[in-house]
């Protein structure tokens, strides 16, 4: 019964009636889940966010950091990062701990990020230019060096980003998405520790995963379109709930977006 309030509730969402703000469902964050949703279920399409048959997704996962701290009020640790999701052979934490690791033998892990009027977050606090990518990518790394696995025995390394197409051919998002400029954040990043066992992660785990992962924005209209030829009925249902996700987000996004 209570599962069914929460449906009717969240029913409500798109009319005058609603209870509490649209946003609460209309919202990237939901979006990508009935994208992976969709996916999970139909594995081995030809698509960058393709399923096998063995991956599993996570949403809001946490992923580790290379810079956690190592003492108290380190001013250059960061705290791990949240993952908009993740796709491949990952394990969330037990006792609904969300922190994130690879099973054994894992061949592929994909981190999405889901934007709609947003921006990558352009750094962390104390280090004001570690932007999201970097930063993301910097974890992928490090959650790779914790697996033992190397990078080129992955099948698959991925960092994404689904976004409105026009935000993408704007050029909302380019200056973060640069696998050469997030190389130079990240060998900044490392340089401030002035650390032989930070130089050798950087070496060892960042420039391997670096060098075989792939790296892609991608239109949210893209994929409702492979969505749609596959699976219509889905597809219309989708297309509706992105408009609503446009129409609600679109309100609350700040000016210059």
């Amino acid at each position: 019964m209570t599962i069914q309030r929460i449906a009717t509730l969240l029913e409500r969402c798109g009319t005058p009636e609603r209870n509490f703000p649209a946003t609460e469902l209309y919202n990237p964050e939901w979006l990508l889940r009935l994208v992976l949703d969709w996916f999970s279920a139909h594995p081995g399409i030809d698509h960058d966010l393709a399923f096998t048959e063995t991956d599993r997704w996570y949403a809001q996962g946490l992923l580790p950091s290379a810079f956690s701290p190592r003492y108290q009020a380190d001013i250059l640790a960061e705290p791990r990062a949240e993952a908009g999701a993740v796709i491949g052979d990952v394990i969330p934490g037990a006792d609904q701990n969300a922190d994130l690791s690879l099973a054994d033998k894992a061949g592929r892990i994909l981190v999405i990020e889901a934007e709609l009027f947003g921006r990558l977050a352009p750094g962390v606090r104390n280090t004001h230019y570690f932007n999201q990518a970097a930063r993301t990518v910097a974890c992928i790394a490090e959650l790779v060096r914790r697996s033992q696995i190397p990078p080129p025995s992955f099948d698959a390394i991925g960092f994404f980003l689904l976004a409105p197409a026009t935000q993408i051919h704007e050029g909302h998002f380019a200056q973060y998405m640069s696998p050469g400029r997030i190389l130079d954040i990240v060998k900044r990043r490392v340089a401030e520790y002035q650390d032989p066992e930070k130089d050798r992660w950087l070496a060892g785990w960042f420039m391997p995963t670096l060098e075989n992962i792939r790296v892609r924005e991608i239109a949210w209209e893209e994929i409702i379109n492979l969505i749609s030829e596959r699976d219509p009925s889905f597809g219309e249902q989708m297309e509706t709930f992105y408009k609503k996700c446009l129409e609600y987000n679109l309100v609350k996004a700040p000016s210059g977006t």
